[in-house]
């Protein structure tokens, strides 16, 4: 078992020719748009925590002010709180895996070293540079809010955008487009900023079980 307090590696992978732009709702909808407790937005809601198993593959790009980094990208929920990510580079090859599972996190990197935590937040940021917000990425990937104090509803009961802050850190998540091929629809593009840094995801499908 390796220790997690090791110098910080971030690996860029090479940029390829991607296709690039990944509960309970309380009524804090911005002005304008459709209420959360509208029986179009509940029905949706409804339908995606009913999911427990799926899994989305697509691309991926973090762009912050000192490193990019462009990846494909697999995603598979096993259960409401376990999950797992996968980056791999243009050629196959794995960059990151990341396996969330009863509260604890494994993750490995392009050397095959394994680490461990109960953090997987600080494991990503300490082990490549990069910010991700993994609790409330599960939830904005499936098209939910999670902790966001603030979101906009679509006219067709889809999450438009939101607006989430902890601490000093302020998240901006707005949706381009959803999946209309799948039922209930899930997003398949959509960013996130926050400060300097930026994460853009495009699923290209889901697998629903």
């Amino acid at each position: 078992m390796a220790s997690i307090q090791l110098p910080r590696f971030i690996r860029l992978l090479p940029l390829c020719s991607l296709i690039l732009a990944a509960c309970t709702l309380p009524d804090n909808t911005e002005k304008g748009d459709i209420s959360a407790t509208s029986a179009g937005w509940k029905a949706q809601t409804e339908q995606i925590n009913q999911l427990q198993r799926y899994q989305t593959r697509g691309s991926f790009a973090y762009i912050g002010a000192t490193q990019k980094t462009y990846a494909r990208f697999f995603w598979q929920q096993y259960s409401p709180d376990s999950y797992k990510l996968l980056l791999t580079n243009p050629v196959g090859s794995t960059e990151l895996e990341l396996i969330v599972k009863d509260g604890q996190t494994q993750l490995t990197d392009n050397k095959g070293q394994k680490y461990y935590s109960d953090d997987p937040d600080s494991m990503i940021y300490q082990l490549t540079g990069m910010t991700i917000p993994m609790e409330n990425l599960r939830q904005w990937i499936v098209g939910l809010p999670g902790d966001a104090q603030s979101y906009a509803i679509s006219n067709q009961y889809h999450l438009k955008a939101l607006s989430w802050a902890q601490g000093m850190e302020k998240w901006k998540v707005t949706y381009q487009s959803y999946d209309e091929k799948v039922s209930p629809q899930l997003p398949n593009r959509l960013d996130i900023e926050q400060g300097d840094n930026r994460i853009k995801l495009k699923m290209d499908s889901w697998t629903l079980n």
